[in-house]
This record gives C-alpha cells, sequence and structure tokens, in this order.
C-alpha cells in the first residue's frame, strides 16, 4: 500500500521553490501530486513528495532543497502530533511522543532516541523497504527535528553535532547557518547528537491534562486511518467541500487510478459511491441542526452543485425534506437507524 503523508509537509513549498526559481506548479504535477493543496491534514503519496523534493533540487542545481524547506516550517507542521508533545513533562518525553505517533503525520518516517551515557542521540529514519533517492526527504527531517528541538530548547541551543551518511554537498554554507554546529558527511547515521541533559529541561507550561487529551484524539486519527477504506473516508470528508470529490480526485492523493480505488474498496465490500453517501448522511445532520446556516451553503459543504441538488438527495436519503426534517428530528433519525 502507498505511504500516505500529511499535505502540511509541502505548506511552504511553493515559496521555497520560487526562492530558487522554480515554478511549483509545474514541478508537483511533474511528479504526479494535486495542484493546488491548501488543507494540510489532508493526505498526498509520500512517494510523490519525496520525487518532488529530488526534482526540485535537481532542477535548481542546489544540494540542500530539503534543508531548505525544513527552514520555512516547524513545530506546528505536525498537527495533531503536536498537540500531544507540547504538553508533556520534559523535552525527551515530547521527542518520544513525537517518535512514538510520527506515523500519523509521516507514515513512511520513524524517530529513534537513542541514549549513550551524557549524549542522545535523535535520528529520524525513513522506511521505504527499497533503495529509492530520498536524500532531500532526509534533510528534511533531520531539519524538521532540529527546528523542534529549538523551539523547545530556545533560539540560544544548539547541538553538539549533526550527521548525514551522504557525501558533503558541494556548499555547505547552508548547513552550517541552519544547524549552527558541526556538521558530519559520509556519517553512520542520519541525525542530531546533543547534552543528556538537553533532554531533561521541563516544557513551559506543560498541561498533563490537555496531554492525555490529545493522546485520545490522536488514537482516534489512528484508528480511523490505519485500513484503506478509513484512508478513503478521510480523503473523502476532506474533499467534499471543495466540489470535487471524485474516485479519481481521491485516487490521486492515494497514488493510485481510480480503478484501483473501487478495486480494493470492493475487496472489504465496499464501494466508492456508497462511502460518500455515509459521509454526506452524517455531515448533512451536523450541518442543517445549525438553522441560521443556508442550505446554499451546506449543498457546498457537501460538495452538490446546487441547492436543489442536495435537496433531491436528502428526500432520497432521509424520506423527507430538509424542512420536514428541522421540525421533528429526533423521530426522524430512529427511523433512520430502524432502516
Amino acid at each position: 500500500m502507498v505511504d500516505l503523508i500529511r499535505a502540511a509537509c509541502l505548506m511552504h513549498y511553493a515559496e521555497t521553490a520560487r526562492s530558487v526559481g522554480l515554478d511549483p506548479a509545474r514541478m508537483l504535477k511533474s511528479v504526479g501530486l494535486p495542484p493546488g493543496v491548501t488543507d494540510p491534514d489532508i493526505r498526498i503519496p509520500g512517494g510523490g513528495v519525496r520525487r518532488l523534493l529530488e526534482a526540485s533540487a535537481a532542477a535548481a542545481g542546489i544540494d540542500d532543497f530539503g534543508l531548505r524547506l525544513a527552514e520555512r516550517g516547524g513545530f506546528s507542521n505536525l498537527g495533531p502530533v503536536a498537540l500531544i508533545a507540547r504538553d508533556q513533562p520534559t523535552v525527551g518525553a515530547a521527542m518520544e511522543a513525537i517518535g512514538r505517533y510520527m506515523h500519523i503525520h509521516n507514515e513512511s518516517l520513524r524517530q529513534r532516541i537513542e541514549r549513550h551515557g551524557d549524549v542522545v542521540v535523535i535520528i529520524p529514519e525513513i522506511l521505504l523497504g527499497r533503495p529509492v533517492p530520498a536524500r532531500q526527504a532526509v534533510e528534511l527531517a533531520v531539519g524538521v527535528s532540529y527546528r523542534i528541538l529549538s523551539a523547545f530548547l530556545g533560539s540560544g541551543w544548539q547541538p553538539l553535532d549533526v550527521h548525514f551518511t551522504y557525501p558533503a554537498p558541494r556548499n555547505r554554507q547552508t548547513y552550517r547557518r541552519f544547524f549552527k554546529c558541526n556538521v558530519v558527511f559520509g556519517a553512520e547515521f542520519d541525525g542530531i547528537i546533543c547534552h543528556s541533559t538537553d533532554m531533561d529541561r521541563p516544557m513551559a507550561a506543560a498541561d498533563p491534562s490537555i496531554a492525555r487529551y490529545a493522546q485520545r484524539y490522536i488514537e482516534t486519527v489512528a484508528a480511523r486511518s490505519s485500513t484503506f477504506d478509513g484512508k478513503v473516508r478521510e480523503l473523502i470528508a476532506a474533499l467534499l467541500p471543495k466540489g470535487h470529490c471524485s474516485v479519481e480526485r481521491v485516487a490521486q492523493h492515494l497514488g493510485c487510478d481510480g480503478r484501483t480505488v473501487q478495486r480494493r474498496l470492493a475487496e472489504s465490500g465496499k464501494s466508492f459511491s456508497e462511502i460518500v453517501d455515509k459521509e454526506r448522511a452524517e455531515a448533512v445532520v451536523r450541518l442543517i441542526k445549525e438553522k441560521d446556516r443556508s442550505l446554499s451553503a451546506v449543498a457546498a459543504l457537501l460538495g452538490f452543485s446546487a441547492q436543489s441538488a442536495l435537496a433531491r438527495w436528502f428526500r432520497e436519503r432521509f424520506g423527507c425534506s430538509i424542512t420536514e426534517w428541522r421540525s421533528n428530528p429526533r423521530s426522524l433519525l430512529m427511523d433512520q437507524k430502524t432502516r
């Protein structure tokens, strides 16, 4: 199955690409990634992201594109993972939480923490299963880890060393400026070495109760997107309000074609149209409870071309009009549950 990444990893891609003379829309199209993705929580194919980073570095004639992208991002890019890390008691606990839940943000990325006496090594690992070019993705992962540690420990903090397994680039200037420490190339691992005491530092304004809430939330998210039909359902929910929730568009986000999506769903006894219908049914009940929300707005949020299309679908799905439902929703919901 294709690995997926939250689109938040590319939130600063367009400005980074333009800064080195590239056309971001053209680059995205060249690797088959959906253009104009603005929702950071929507999923896109990890392979496409890795190809995009490598192609961008090659087209710009630079070795450090991934690091330049990391320079513009940071802790907030982790989305729900950041919620649980922020309220851990210590920096070490926060980094361990990020490692434990990193797969929510990026299914192919893991983060190990190794303790060796008075030093700690933070090692982001990209798990691909086969050798593919991923230097820029590695730089992005190590760079983001550094940005996170800097956010936790303050701008004056610096690591002991940063290691990369690949050969030294032609120009090391970006690396020196970014990491503010010795950068070793041709090393045995990709990662950051720091003092073990850095991990013992308390997190500012940590709230354990919020951390527990965030943990329950993130585990719910993980369970929902752990299967293929769960990934499809998640994408449908995100794409419906944008008005282009076709099987082809969902397939593009999954890195396959529409026929493959239909086949994989059929294997689990589901269909694309059934999932769309269920997502609409669950959402419409919430939306029409808000009587000050116009039906044209509800139609748009559910991906209907017009209010009349919503009205026809609602009557077919619920056996009544929206006005009738609003006047007696409880009994009509009970009717739905017995069908």
